[in-house]
């Protein structure tokens, strides 16, 4: 199964990423490399996420790590990764349509 990251989810995990290194590179290093790795599930088992309650659409599905929630959609040659939001953000319809 191939994965596939979008632009939008890039530049969160990025952002991201630059917050928590404000405070501690060191977690937010490891922070990057455990968000990789849960990803990386998903090429055995695509359906390890929940759907998304808010949207409640079987293909559109996230993985939840601490406060944060890996939001991707199932599609026929591979997982895509839409974004990463805060586990308190709601997902917003137009982040499920790639760019």
């Amino acid at each position: 199964m191939k994965i596939i990251w979008s632009p939008l989810a890039i530049k969160r995990a990025s952002e991201i990423a630059d917050y928590i290194s404000q405070d501690s590179a060191f977690a937010a290093n490891r922070w990057s490399e455990t968000v990789f790795s849960k990803v990386e599930l998903l090429k055995s088992f695509p359906e390890i996420g929940r759907i998304v309650p808010e949207l409640d659409i079987p293909q559109i599905r996230e993985l939840l790590y601490g406060e944060y929630r890996i939001i991707y959609r199932l599609e026929e040659h591979g997982v895509f990764i839409l974004t990463i939001r805060h586990s308190k953000q709601l997902l917003k319809k137009e982040e499920t349509i790639p760019r």
